[in-house]
């Protein structure tokens, strides 16, 4: 019996310490709050689930971009093939808090012109 609940309290922990990186991962937790802008060049582009990260080259810094899920560029109107390795795009969007982990979180993509607002309800 007492084995079984030390199991199940070890079971638990490790449960609720996935799910806290997890949650952390994905949400916002890890941006600033406050928003940046970022332009510069793709070099690589990997777009999927559980969302889409963009390598861009801005005046020889590289930055992470993560964009949104594939349903979520879909709805803000991006297409296959437009951010793709050589794309310039300017990027709206919260940064990392650590400021040595260049990485930002797009709210909104501008290509040429076209603005993509992956989260219309954040700004």
């Amino acid at each position: 019996m007492r084995r079984s609940l030390v199991n199940l309290l070890v079971f638990g922990a490790v449960m609720l310490g996935s799910i806290s990186v997890a949650m952390a991962h994905h949400g916002w937790r890890w941006t600033t709050g406050g928003n940046i802008e970022l332009t510069g060049v793709i070099t690589s582009a990997q777009l999927g689930n559980p969302h889409g990260v963009l390598t861009v080259d801005a005046d020889g810094e590289i930055w992470r971009v993560e964009v949104g899920q594939p349903w979520r560029n879909e709805r803000a109107g991006l297409k296959p093939g437009d951010l793709a390795e050589g794309v310039e795009i300017r990027v709206v969007g919260e940064p990392a808090a650590d400021i040595n982990d260049k990485r930002v979180k797009a709210e909104r993509l501008f290509l040429g012109t076209t603005e993509y607002k992956l989260y219309p309800e954040r700004d």
